[in-house]
């Protein structure tokens, strides 16, 4: 699931709402966070974003692999929980 750093409300609950049915069919979520131009020099709003997508869905996901920047992205894995 790819997000941006500037995602509207409607557009974040939709994909949030995509991730939890992933999660509750068995299968892991690959989260990018994609930075444009300047945004890379702001890599704490994608730490903001990953915190917060990761907080929405802690009640039926764990974080498997934690937050890395790659580049122009950002990205982490979220499994479902036992």
């Amino acid at each position: 699931m790819k997000f941006k750093l500037n995602i509207e409300k409607h557009d974040y609950d939709t994909k949030i709402k995509h991730i939890r049915e992933f999660i509750q069919d068995g299968d892991k979520v690959r989260v990018w966070i994609w930075f444009r131009g300047r945004e890379n020099v702001h890599p704490e709003l994608g730490d903001k974003l990953a915190q917060k997508i990761i907080e929405d869905v802690s009640d039926i996901a764990t974080v498997e692999k934690p937050p890395v920047k790659e580049g122009r992205n950002m990205m982490f894995t979220l499994i479902p929980k036992k």
